[in-house]
């Protein structure tokens, strides 16, 4: 009886063994790879694609629009600021932008949304300002590129400059005589709060120096002031080529 007992059990063992290679087998396809043949590794243990940069999606970049940097995506500069001649005539507007890395700066593009086929512009003026308040170039007088085509444009330079990484203000200087809401530039919506958390000499958008006809080679960027801002005058959409 005893020896029944051990031979019954050891049958079931060796049932088990052979219900379990079974198994196994059929989990692997039933095969098993031939000497020298490669092998594939199941779907789930695949690599996945890397992504180009490693980032993955990071938003519109100046460069896909053949610019080299810009003060936002232009896609967003829907809104428009315009003021009285009385209002910003004579007065330096200067804009902040942050350059990341070094380029040669040829021209500022400049979003006009709207123009006054009856204003006289004179002594209208786009530069360069760097973070110590000294002009690095200028335009020569944009009044004719203000007065046709309401689009982006970009307008040169008289000597493009290459650019170190660093902070930049880029200054529009308008005279003459328009109808106020007729000369318009793009902007985005941002109002009074484009300088939040920020004082002079950094703030990102002001005005500094009225009475001018030309634009001075310094700035001192302490006097920077938000009061014409404040009033409609901010956050135009400038664009770096």
């Amino acid at each position: 009886m005893r020896t029944r007992t051990t031979t019954a059990s050891a049958g079931l063992a060796a049932a088990l063994a052979a219900a379990l290679v079974l198994a196994g087998c059929s989990a692997s396809g039933g095969n098993t790879p031939r000497k020298g043949a490669g092998s594939t590794a199941p779907p789930s243990a695949a690599a996945p694609t890397p992504v180009p940069g490693g980032a993955g999606y990071e938003g519109p970049r100046p460069q896909d629009q053949n610019l080299l940097a810009w003060t936002g995506d232009p896609n967003d500069a829907g809104h428009v600021t315009a003021q009285s001649a009385a209002g910003v005539g004579g007065r330096v507007t200067l804009v902040r932008v942050v350059l990341r890395e070094q380029l040669t700066w040829s021209n500022v593009w400049l979003g006009l949304a709207g123009i006054d086929p009856n204003a006289q512009l004179a002594n209208c003026y786009l530069g360069v300002y760097d973070a110590h308040g000294s002009l690095l170039a200028s335009t020569a007088d944009v009044s004719p590129q203000l007065m046709t085509d309401a689009i982006a444009k970009p307008l040169p330079l008289t000597k493009p400059f290459a650019a170190a990484p660093g902070t930049y203000f880029v200054a529009l200087l308008l005279n003459g005589s328009w109808a106020t809401n007729a000369l318009t530039l793009k902007a985005t919506g941002a109002g009074i709060s484009v300088n939040a958390g920020l004082t002079p000499p950094n703030l990102r958008y002001s005005t500094v120096l009225t009475g001018q006809t030309s634009l001075p080679a310094a700035v001192n960027l302490a006097e920077q002031s938000i009061s014409t801002i404040n009033t409609g005058w901010a956050s135009q959409w400038y664009a770096i080529s």
